[in-house]
């Protein structure tokens, strides 16, 4: 977040963070112990199979945003992120929506 004397525009960031494999028992044992996956901008999101973190956070650029949520995992062993999908909505609204981020319409 920028501090109080910066001139840095904060956007609000969405994204998906696809983790390599679903949490075992004892990660999601682990989890619920972590406190910063506790604050409301990071969720975690299940189905068979899959589990991927539903992700919100204020920054200057995109880039600074998904590099501090990749940073909660610094606490989480054995977890690894697959893939970082992005919104496209956000992207517009963040006036970066162009035809090599964002997926024509179908």
């Amino acid at each position: 977040m920028a501090s109080p004397t910066s001139t840095e525009a904060v956007c609000d960031w969405w994204f998906t963070l696809h983790l390599q494999e679903p949490l075992t028992a004892e990660q999601s044992d682990t989890l619920d112990g972590l406190d910063r996956f506790n604050d409301g901008r990071i969720s975690l999101v299940e189905s068979p199979g899959h589990a991927e973190f539903s992700c919100l956070f204020q920054a200057g650029t995109l880039t600074e945003a998904v590099a501090e949520a990749l940073g909660f995992f610094e606490d989480f062993p054995g977890v690894l992120v697959r893939s970082v999908e992005l919104d496209h909505f956000d992207l517009d609204k963040n006036h970066m929506a162009t035809p090599a981020v964002v997926r024509p319409p179908e």
